[in-house]
């Protein structure tokens, strides 16, 4: 049975494997494979991983993973933008461990923790194209508001993406 606990100091190895395998599986055929790697050197390294497991709040509330038989299979974290409005940073589960509810789990568990930071408000980014997260947070209530440069793109990157909202 999948459980979803706060991330601990030994799931970084984990995490930032099973965020950079994802990254790269979702999205060859919408980003560069150059700023597919820039990404990932950027944010999904054990080094980085490292410093972020914990929370910094309020606008870090800490890595929160799903695990299943002792495996770490997806990883979550958000954080508050201003009072009262949250948002989903990352998240994202073993390529082959998709389809099975875990993502949700996931998001209920950010979703939690935002409300009780103070959020009335949920916001996440989704890759134009992306024909696994859209549909995922659109299910899940969340609403295009409005579409806008990736982070971290160039306009030589030509990466967009939709920004959802939803209530919480």
């Amino acid at each position: 049975m999948a459980v979803v606990r706060a991330a601990r100091d030994e799931d970084a190895e984990a995490i930032a494997d099973i965020c950079a395998r994802g990254y790269r599986r979702t999205y060859p055929a919408l980003l560069s494979s150059a700023f597919i790697e820039r990404m990932i050197a950027e944010f999904y390294q054990v080094e980085r991983v490292s410093k972020e497991v914990h929370p910094a709040p309020p606008g870090w509330l800490g890595y929160q993973v799903v695990e299943e038989d002792g495996r770490v299979l997806g990883a979550a974290g958000g954080g508050l933008l201003t009072p009262g409005v949250g948002e989903l940073f990352v998240l994202y589960l073993d390529p082959d461990e998709r389809g099975r509810g875990l993502g949700t789990l996931l998001l209920d568990r950010v979703t939690g923790q935002l409300r009780e930071s103070g959020a009335t408000e949920m916001w996440v980014a989704a890759l134009d194209g992306n024909e696994l997260g859209i549909p995922f947070y659109e299910a899940r209530g969340f609403r295009k508001v409005e579409r806008r440069r990736t982070y971290g793109s160039t306009e030589a990157d030509n990466a967009w993406s939709w920004r959802f909202s939803r209530p919480i």
